[in-house]
C-alpha cells in the first residue's frame, strides 16, 4: 500500500484526497519511481479543474517527481534498480509516493543534482529550454518579453536569458516580485499592477518592440502581448493562469504587423527518450555551472496539496514549490 492524493471529480482544491492505494506493477517497458520530492505546477491545477480532461476517474495529480527505482519491467534497459531519476512529462499520478510510469519517461540524475532539486525543476526548467533554445532560439543582445517573470518558470527563465546574454523584460505583480525577478537576472521589469506594459515595452525598447513574447498567463494578457511584438514576431502562448485564450480571429495578427503565434507543450518538444535526455543533459549543465539555480521557496507535505495548490493558484508562491511524501 502507499499514499496517493487523487480526485474524483473536477473541481477546486477541495476535491483533491489522500487515499490509500495499491501501485501496479510495472509493465514490460515501464518503471516504479519511490518518490523522494514531487513538484507543483499550473498544469495540475488544469486537470484538477477540468481545464484539461483527465484520461480517467478518479485520477491522480501531478506530472513531476524525483527518487529511486524500486522495480523495472522486463523490456526497460535505460533505467535499473536504484538508479536516481527524475520525471516531468506523466502520466499523471506523481503526487504519490510510489508512481509507475514509463521508462522513456524518465532521466538519470547526475550526482550534482538533488531529489528536490530535479522535483523542482524537470518541468519548469524543461519548459526553459524549449522555450528558450527551440521554439525561438534566443540571441545575445535580443530584448525578450517574459509575462509572470517571478514565478518558477520565470525565474528560471530570467537567469537562462541572461546567460544567454539576452534582456529579459519580466512583468509581474508587485514590487517585491520585481527586486525577485531582477536579483535573477531579469533586465527589466514591469509592474502591472500600477504600469502600462505596451507602454513601458516601447519605453524599454526604443518603440521596437520584442521579437518574441513569451505568455503562460492567457487571457487576460493575449492583447498586451500581441501589442509588444515587434512586426512578423512570435508569440508564445504557453499556460493558461488567468484562463484560455479562445474566440481569436486569425485576422488580428496582421493587423498587430502579421504576427505569428504558437502553443507549444513540452510533451510536442521532449517526444523522444533521445530529445528528452539531451534537454535535460542541457538543463542540468546550465545547473551544475551554477548559471542557473534552483530556488525551492516552498515545501509542503503531501497530505497538503490542496493548500500548496491554494497558495499557487492565488499567486502568493515564488520560484519553485515541492511537494514531500
Amino acid at each position: 500500500m502507499a499514499k496517493r492524493v487523487q480526485f474524483a471529480k473536477t473541481g477546486g482544491p477541495e476535491v483533491l484526497e489522500l487515499v490509500d492505494y495499491t501501485p501496479a506493477e510495472p509493465g514490460a517497458s515501464e518503471v516504479r519511481v519511490r518518490n523522494r520530492a514531487i513538484g507543483l505546477n499550473f498544469i495540475d491545477t488544469y486537470y484538477r479543474s477540468g481545464l484539461y480532461p483527465a484520461p480517467s476517474m478518479p485520477s491522480g495529480v501531478g506530472t513531476e517527481g524525483a527518487g529511486e527505482v524500486e522495480a523495472v519491467g522486463s523490456a526497460v534497459t535505460n533505467v535499473k534498480v536504484g538508479d536516481r531519476v527524475g520525471y516531468a512529462t506523466g502520466p499523471l499520478g506523481a503526487y504519490s509516493e510510489l508512481h509507475v510510469l514509463p521508462a522513456a519517461n524518465v532521466v538519470k540524475l547526475p550526482d550534482a543534482i538533488t531529489f528536490e532539486q530535479a522535483a523542482a525543476v524537470m518541468l519548469k526548467g524543461l519548459t526553459v529550454q524549449y522555450l528558450l533554445r527551440q521554439t525561438y532560439n534566443v540571441q545575445p543582445g535580443q530584448t525578450i518579453l517574459w509575462h509572470a517573470a517571478a514565478g518558477g518558470v520565470g525565474l528560471i527563465a530570467c537567469q537562462w536569458a541572461k546567460a544567454l546574454g539576452a534582456h529579459l523584460i519580466g512583468t509581474v505583480s508587485s514590487g517585491a516580485k520585481a527586486e525577485l525577478a531582477k536579483s535573477h537576472g531579469a533586465w527589466a521589469t514591469i509592474d502591472y499592477s500600477h504600469e502600462n506594459v505596451v507602454e513601458r515595452v516601447l519605453a524599454l525598447t526604443d518603440g521596437k518592440k520584442c521579437p518574441v513574447v513569451y505568455d503562460s498567463v492567457g487571457k487576460d494578457t493575449w492583447l498586451t502581448s500581441l501589442d509588444c511584438t515587434a512586426q512578423r514576431g512570435l508569440v508564445v502562448s504557453f499556460g493558461n493562469a488567468s484562463g484560455p485564450v479562445d474566440g481569436v480571429n486569425l485576422g488580428i495578427l496582421s493587423q498587430k504587423g502579421s504576427l505569428y503565434v504558437t502553443r507549444p507543450t513540452l510533451f510536442g518538444y521532449a517526444n523522444t527518450p533521445e530529445r528528452l535526455q539531451a534537454m535535460a543533459d542541457d538543463l542540468f549543465g546550465m545547473i551544475t555551472s551554477g548559471k542557473v539555480k534552483v530556488e525551492i521557496n516552498q515545501r509542503f507535505a503531501l497530505a497538503d496539496a490542496a493548500k500548496a495548490q491554494t497558495e499557487l493558484a492565488a499567486r502568493r508562491t515564488t520560484g519553485s514549490t515541492i511537494l514531500l511524501p
